[in-house]
């Protein structure tokens, strides 16, 4: 049986210059079953990207195909199902290319 992976998403607007206003964090669990850490860290690696917008697509692939994944009979998703499969290969070829 693979291990799960439990992690608490975090995403905090930065302040802004003169800003006074706050908002607060969005905050959400997530489990997958991959280690998303080391994910991001191969993205990184393999993707041309800068390290911020690697680490971001690597994450928000992992969040989104989780959600689909769980809510396959789900029709909204069913545009996305073939174009970020295809996607993600295209991503896994570059890991192995290097």
């Amino acid at each position: 049986m693979s291990r799960v992976h439990s992690y608490q998403v975090t995403l905090a607007p930065l302040p802004h210059e003169g800003g006074a206003e706050t908002v607060p964090a969005l905050v959400f669990t997530h489990h997958n079953h991959d280690d998303l850490m080391q994910i991001a860290e191969r993205v990184r690696r393999v993707s041309g990207l800068d390290p911020d917008s690697a680490a971001a697509t690597a994450v928000g692939l992992k969040l989104l195909g989780g959600v689909m994944l769980s809510e396959r009979d789900n029709p909204l998703f069913d545009v996305l199902r073939q174009p970020l499969r295809e996607f993600i290969q295209e991503l896994k070829s570059l890991s192995k290319r290097s």
